[in-house]
């Protein structure tokens, strides 16, 4: 026996088997009981929402012979041959193939004719918007006065391109996409009715696919019982269609959130060897993120979305990203998507978005942690990491440094520091220098002695030529380890190692990780000629060093005074504090 497909076999036959229409269904219905029917409809809406299917079941039941009635009996052999399609007062045609004015005009000249097989004539006109502009001006005079016997059904799926005169001369039904849960119990009970063995879950995914198309649901559901023999699984609809189950994108989630690049490039490489498409990961990608962001900012908006699967899954992955990290990534995947329509290579611009996220991730920490500690530090406490996980806590963040600096700029006009319960004494210059700072103490490197005896020697020098080649090579390995290295300067080279002094304590700790001074040691192999261990040290503490090594007995000690400083003159703790806040560079002192 020839095989049927699935949407053709289970077209809706009556108004009862139509899926997710309801509002237009009693609609009709009431207008055949009490013989109101209008002779012009326009039926709009998605693909596979059930407009032809309800354009023909409204025709045989105007024309059935035991009615008109609310539904059509199906037995009469006016529904039968309407159903087969062999009575010619009831027409479909087809305006994307007939949609020059000559067609128009001919059926324009038909409709006048009286029906001879049933009991009105009615032109179901699909993809209406097909039609020339000359076509639909050789219609309206009909479709608004046709004769009695005549009935005219417009069905399209882009209703704005109609002109307005002939939408207003119809009664227009606007057809909704099928909710997942009609769709998934219609597919259950054909799937009951076919002898097709179906999970819940894999059903459901098949729904979420169609987009709210009942033809498209019914034609994956036709594909996927072929190949597994009537058997349809998850993981079976997963593999036939190129879908990717949401544990995938929550394991990409984690390297994103984790800001594991090498675990995201493996994952995207996994997908693409299981043949999946880039830009429909990261269309599916910024789906998922978008639930997250529902998830997290509205409560029970778990129900809002028909891919939320299982919510306690997701609420736990939302609860570790705040709002803007989640803004962020909706905002950066969403322009990458745009682009990847003109991309040549779509796997090369998907692993660049994801290596953007994580970028921006391991870009805001640091920035957080620095105004946290400056914070800390303006109030003489021990500086400590701070994790904004919402707008509220970042907001009350920068009033307290607004409130700092308020009181930071009160103590210089008055002349000194009055606050935390101690009045800091005028002290000499040189005292306050070796004085400890707010900051934890410096660590100073091994063979200390050997870095300061050669800071004059040839390599040095040859290592200082160089530095602009060294940082624009570090740039382009990667720029967020050139923007902390950046904040140091070479100052001596020991046979296998080049000391680096830094000005900001962050900027020195970050430069020391593993990878990224894995990063600085290759471009030193590579620009310097041979290979160099990264050695560091805050500025401050190698001045002191040097200046030590220089006051050494039979030695003369340089000193560089400031031009109107006088010899014992003295200074306030405070100027040392805001310098060991700012850096020199930003501090000036006047008079």
């Amino acid at each position: 026996m020839e095989h049927i497909a699935l949407y053709r076999a289970w077209r809706p036959q009556s108004f009862q088997d139509m899926v997710g229409q309801q509002h237009i269904i009693q609609t009709l219905q009431n207008a055949i009981r009490e013989q109101r029917v209008s002779h012009a409809y326009l039926f709009s809406g998605p693909r596979g929402t059930g407009k032809t299917s309800a354009a023909k079941v409204l025709a045989k039941a105007v024309n059935c012979e035991r009615g008109p009635g609310p539904e059509p009996c199906n037995e009469c052999p006016s529904c039968l041959r309407i159903t087969a399609g062999n009575v010619m007062d009831v027409q479909e045609i087809d305006a994307a193939s007939n949609r020059g004015v000559e067609e128009i005009r001919d059926l324009r000249d038909k409709v006048k004719y009286a029906p001879t097989e049933v009991r009105r004539k009615v032109y179901i006109i699909d993809e209406v918007h097909m039609l020339t502009t000359e076509a639909f001006n050789a219609l309206l005079k009909t479709l608004e006065e046709p004769p009695p016997h005549v009935m005219f059904i417009l069905a399209t799926t882009e209703p704005h391109k109609l002109p307005a005169t002939i939408i207003s001369r119809c009664q227009r039904f606007d057809f909704r996409r099928v909710s997942l849960e009609e769709q998934s119990g219609r597919l259950a009970e054909i799937c009951q009715k076919e002898g097709i063995t179906a999970d819940a879950d894999a059903l459901q995914y098949i729904a979420r696919l169609s987009d709210g198309g009942m033809r498209d649901a019914l034609s994956i559901l036709d594909q996927i019982s072929s190949f597994t023999d009537g058997n349809v699984t998850y993981q079976q609809v997963l593999g036939m269609t190129g879908g990717i189950p949401s544990e995938q994108f929550a394991r990409l989630a984690t390297a994103i959130l984790e800001g594991d690049m090498g675990r995201l490039l493996e994952l995207v490489e996994q997908l693409m060897q299981e043949g999946k498409s880039a830009d429909k990961c990261l269309e599916n990608l910024l789906y998922y993120f978008r639930d997250l962001l529902m998830i997290k900012m509205v409560p029970g908006a778990d129900q809002l979305t028909d891919r939320v699967l299982n919510p306690a899954e997701f609420r736990d992955m939302a609860a570790a990203f705040s709002r803007e990290r989640l803004f962020q990534i909706v905002e950066t995947l969403n322009r990458y998507l745009g682009e990847m329509k003109y991309a040549t290579h779509p796997q090369t611009l998907f692993e660049v978005a994801l290596m953007k996220l994580c970028s921006m991730q391991q870009e805001a920490a640091p920035s957080l942690h620095a105004a946290a500690a400056a914070a800390s530090a303006m109030r003489g406490e021990p500086s400590t990491s701070v994790q904004a996980d919402d707008a509220g806590e970042l907001e009350a963040l920068k009033r307290q440094i607004a409130a700092l600096e308020k009181k930071l700029e009160q103590a210089i006009q008055s002349g000194g520091v009055s606050g935390g319960g101690r009045d800091a004494a005028p002290a000499p210059r040189a005292a306050a220098s070796s004085a400890p700072r707010i900051s934890s103490p410096s660590k100073l490197p091994p063979q200390l002695d050997k870095f300061i005896a050669g800071k004059d020697n040839p390599d040095f020098a040859a290592v200082y030529k160089q530095w602009s080649l060294v940082l624009q090579g570090v740039k382009e390995e990667k720029v967020t380890v050139h923007a902390w290295f950046v904040d140091g300067e070479p100052v001596s080279v020991m046979e296998d190692a080049v000391l680096v002094a830094f000005k900001n304590t962050i900027h020195r700790d970050t430069t020391e990780k593993p990878a990224n001074r894995q990063v600085i040691e290759n471009v030193f192999a590579a620009r310097l000629g041979k290979p160099y261990r990264l050695v560091t040290i805050m500025q401050r503490d190698w001045n002191e060093a040097a200046q030590k090594s220089a006051a050494q007995p039979g030695t003369e000690e340089l000193r560089l005074e400031h031009e109107h400083e006088e010899a014992g003159a003295k200074t306030e703790p405070w100027i040392d504090e805001a310098i060991q806040l700012f850096g020199e560079d930003l501090v000036v002192i006047k008079e």
